[in-house]
């Protein structure tokens, strides 16, 4: 197995984002087919019609017909099929129905049905993310997602060849997945989420590199690369880490999934929440309609692109809940969510930029907020924190109604420059964390990466008690990617890639300790759990940069780290990382055009 990272491919995929697409303006790519279907009736893409939902809302129904479903699909895939750094953000959304139709899901498109079930919306046809774009490879089909369908592959397979940041949520495949790009390239994929699904038949994981399934009921599973971790699954494989990399935990603790809008049959519009859950085993719709409660959308603050933190903060301190439509939100100030219960859900991957300096989300010390669905992007030199929860350590409990985020995926360089302290904060207890990806860019447009340029210090930081983490993707920060200060946390799926581009040793260590660990919990933390954890270095400068451990613990009975691994995919002169956990472990170093692996499964004997 040779990998073939998206670090050493950087150039050609800057030089791919920077080519302009043709008609690649918010809306262009569809004006007119859009157009003529609003004017008839209200179907198609409502744009500021019966939803409100903004032009880059486009609305299906099964009256239009196929064909005309079709061209809009293939011309929002003509603009974002390659465009990783642009503006444009979709959201492709379908009313109960069957549809026969092919859907490419390209950057920032979100497919979603708008059923109460993932049954209510049938696509014969495949929902499918490749990697032709970018010569097979698919290291780098980020920030994507479809949810709340059922897939009906003519041919019996659906291909979702994806990297970081792009779920998949409440979906029926009606046959089997493939995991990994088509030819010609049949590359590399890293980095998936699947979540509340079902998959009738098998799963073949491919050429993906690390993948997370919770809440699940599949056929089968086959394949294995780095780090495969089921939580909750039914169908699972056994746990066998390190041969193959399966680590599986039968049940999950505590969840809940992830706000979804649906429409009835009166055309009116909802977010559904789901309740609570608890010691859980698949889907939480298998038994019918899934429990929880559902927020007309009268309720909500629909947001348009442009609106200013003011107006919006304003509408959260009337009572209202948040609805992001597609686009990207320049704020020289924080959202400030004050009220128990309050949804902020994104649509089509809407993103919000800290363009003085400010922080993007603050949530108070409270329960039951739902956050979902964003890119939190620096924007500005120094913002302190991106997303935080809480305001310092309280020994408030929220158990019983968790604050939960989703999908959230805070940004640094890559589009924009830009830098930040801490990606995300979290200091209330008990909240729940479903898929995040935290990233300070590798690759770029020009001007936008550099360790000066760019700069991230605390990816992931935890300061609240009894914190759970599902799915918790933090790469190439410049400090602790994670830094786990509260007790009784527990993570499920850990990925990360340390900063490519540390220039000098000197640059990257504190007192005697070179670089910094992947994953640190603080010392005086008496109980923390993790399961299936995976750090890589790639230092690309060839300056010979070492990190003396992957992950850094107290040496205390409660802290239990299971199945962990270091990869190292320097080429002669890299460097490397010395240790795995502490000081135990060997050493990942120079991996001479290849890669050098170390897998263990069990990280509390070797401390």
């Amino acid at each position: 197995m040779i990998p073939s990272r998206r670090a050493l491919l950087r150039g050609a995929a800057a030089a791919a984002a920077a080519v302009p697409l043709a008609g690649a303006t918010a809306g262009s790519a569809f004006a007119s087919s859009s157009a003529s279907a609003a004017g008839s009736g209200g179907h198609g893409a409502v744009g500021h019609g019966t939803a409100g939902l903004g032009p880059n809302v486009l609305v299906f129904d099964t009256s239009m017909g196929d064909a005309a479903i079709q061209a809009q699909i293939d011309a929002v895939f003509a603009v974002q099929q390659s465009n990783q750094f642009g503006t444009e953000r979709y959201a492709l959304a379908f009313k109960p129905g069957t549809y026969n139709v092919e859907i490419n899901v390209g950057f920032y498109t979100h497919v979603l049905g708008l059923g109460v079930s993932p049954e209510d919306v049938v696509i014969n046809g495949h929902v499918t993310v490749d990697a032709q774009w970018f010569g097979g490879n698919g290291t780098q089909d980020f920030w994507r997602a479809a949810e709340n369908l059922t897939i009906v592959p003519p041919d019996g397979l659906d291909r979702w060849a994806v990297a970081q940041a792009a779920p998949m949520r409440r979906v029926h495949v009606k046959g089997d997945m493939i995991l990994m790009p088509s030819p010609p390239g049949n590359g590399w994929s890293s980095g998936g989420f699947l979540a509340d699904s079902v998959v009738d038949g098998q799963i073949n994981s491919g050429s993906q590199q690390q993948w997370l399934s919770r809440n699940d009921t599949i056929g089968r599973w086959t394949g294995a690369n780095w780090n495969m971790v089921f939580v909750g699954v039914q169908g699972a494989p056994a746990t066998s880490f390190p041969t193959p990399p399966y680590t599986t935990v039968d049940r999950t603790p505590v969840v809940r999934e992830k706000p979804f809008l649906t429409v009835d049959r009166r055309g009116a519009y909802h977010v559904f929440v789901p309740a609570l859950r608890r010691n859980s085993t698949g889907t939480s719709w298998a038994g019918g309609p899934a429990a929880g409660h559902s927020i007309p959308l009268t309720e909500f603050h629909v947001a348009q692109p442009g609106d200013s933190a003011a107006s919006i903060n304003a509408a959260l301190a009337r009572g209202k809940h948040l609805l992001l439509t597609p686009g990207i939100y320049p704020l020289s100030a924080p959202l400030r969510v004050s009220r128990p219960g309050t949804v902020v859900l994104g649509l089509g991957l809407a993103t919000l930029q800290a363009v003085k300096d400010n922080s993007l989300i603050e949530v108070a010390d409270i329960g039951d907020v739902s956050v979902a669905g964003v890119i939190l992007e620096a924007a500005s030199a120094g913002s302190p924190v991106l997303l935080r929860v809480g305001d310092g350590h309280t020994r408030k409990n929220h158990a019983h109604q968790p604050t939960a985020l989703f999908d959230v995926f805070p940004r640094i360089g890559g589009a924009v420059p830009g830098g930040t302290e801490v990606s995300i904060q979290i200091d209330s207890n008990d909240v729940i964390v479903d898929h995040v990806w935290a990233w300070r860019a590798d690759h770029g447009l020009d001007g936008t990466v550099g360790w000066s340029v760019n700069p991230a210090g605390v990816g992931f930081l935890v300061n609240g008690d009894r914190v759970t983490t599902y799915g918790l993707f933090v790469e190439h920060h410049q400090n602790y990617e994670v830094l786990w200060n509260g007790n009784q946390g527990r993570t499920y799926f850990f990925q990360n890639e340390h900063p490519y581009d540390v220039p000098t040793q000197s640059a990257w260590k504190h007192g005697s300790t070179n670089g910094y660990a992947a994953y640190k919990v603080g010392d005086h933390v008496t109980e923390h759990h993790a399961w299936g954890l995976g750090s890589y270095a790639y230092f690309n400068l060839n300056a010979n940069i070492y990190t003396d451990r992957a992950y850094e613990v107290p040496d205390t009975p409660g802290v239990v780290f299971t199945s962990l691994m270091t990869v190292c995919l320097n080429g002669a002169g890299g460097g490397g990382i010395l240790h795995c956990i502490n000081n135990s472990g060997d050493p990942v170093e120079n991996g001479f055009g290849t890669y050098n692996m170390k897998s263990y499964s069990n990280g509390v004997g070797m401390v």
